[in-house]
């Protein structure tokens, strides 16, 4: 009775004999490579008794799957930038940060036991950073807080940042450069922040900072920072000159209300003094014009509590007012 077909494969190992399966392997799992420069993807049938494998690959990126060679020929962009290369291999020109992705190797053979085999191949590309944002800011007075910032978003892997000051690299621990002992910072070489908490004169100077990743490193220009002192005198001086100049002007104001020229003008619009009053006319001031005038007196002449004038111009003042009064 004859042995039906998978009993027999069962058996031969015990006879010497070898299972016949499509196996692959690869010299380079996880290739890494430098944006713009090439590199191949290697994919090795290590045994097969097909004579003529379908090869296919596949890229992998963000959860979705795309052809890279089907049907003997290279798919999409792939058309003018990749190759196959001793059967099996992939070859990618001119790479580019989109290209960073998993990258299957399928072999299908229908002569062996094992008719179908794939590896992944995890492929990193590699950009430069690009000269980064600095911002610095132009002065600051002693004691105050300084922030100075530095980023770019190109790069991959992310970059790390280093500040400088004329030139001089700043540690991230100022213990340990005697030079920085009296400095008083933090710098975050993750997210490129430098820090003064209390900036004093020696923090003054030209500030430059560099992105660095395993593919290269930019820097952006240097920028000038100034620590200067607070001229508290020259502030005090200045308010009291603003004070000065307003209270002469809130004066003059008064004196010019007094005198008649802000009274109501003609049709025409042009501003005259009120004209005298004529002789054996009583005129009745009305409370408005009256509260108007006490407040006017107090304000450029100024009282005391219970009505005393402070100036004898207020008491000449009072006293021609009391004298109008009897008069009308």
């Amino acid at each position: 009775m004859a042995l039906r077909r998978p009993a027999l494969l069962l058996l031969l190992p015990l006879f010497g004999y070898r299972l016949l399966a499509v196996e692959l392997t690869s010299s380079n799992t996880k290739p890494v490579v430098q944006e713009f420069q090439s590199v191949e993807l290697s994919c090795i049938i290590k045994s097969t008794v097909t004579p003529d494998p379908r090869i296919e690959w596949k890229k992998i990126r963000d959860g979705e799957t795309s052809y890279v060679f089907f049907d003997n020929k290279m798919q999409g962009d792939f058309a003018t930038r990749a190759e196959i290369l001793s059967r099996t291999s992939l070859v990618i020109k001119n790479t580019t940060r989109m290209d960073t992705a998993t990258y299957r190797c399928e072999v299908a053979a229908p002569s062996d036991t094992k008719t179908i085999d794939e590896i992944n191949i995890q492929l990193t590309v590699q950009v430069k950073p690009v000269t980064p944002r600095c911002t610095v800011p132009k002065a600051v007075p002693v004691g105050k807080t300084a922030s100075l910032h530095c980023h770019e978003n190109e790069g991959y892997p992310k970059s790390t940042y280093s500040w400088y000051r004329n030139s001089e690299p700043l540690s991230p621990d100022t213990k340990s450069n005697a030079k920085l002992q009296n400095s008083s910072y933090s710098l975050n070489p993750t997210t490129g922040t430098l820090v003064f908490h209390a900036v004093h004169k020696g923090d003054t100077g030209r500030y430059s900072c560099i992105a660095t990743n395993d593919a290269g490193f930019a820097k952006c220009e240097e920028q000038e920072m100034e620590v200067y002192d607070l001229n508290i005198g020259g502030i005090i001086g200045g308010v009291l000159v603003v004070l000065a100049v307003l209270v002469l002007i809130t004066l003059g104001i008064c004196c010019a209300y007094r005198r008649g020229y802000f009274a109501n003008s003609k049709d025409s619009g042009e501003s005259y003094k009120t004209p005298a009053k004529p002789d054996c006319v009583n005129y009745i001031r009305t409370d408005d014009e009256v509260t108007i005038d006490l407040h006017l007196t107090s304000l450029c002449f100024g009282e005391e509590e219970g009505g005393q004038s402070t100036t004898r111009v207020g008491f000449f003042f009072r006293a021609y007012r009391l004298s109008k009064s009897k008069h009308h």
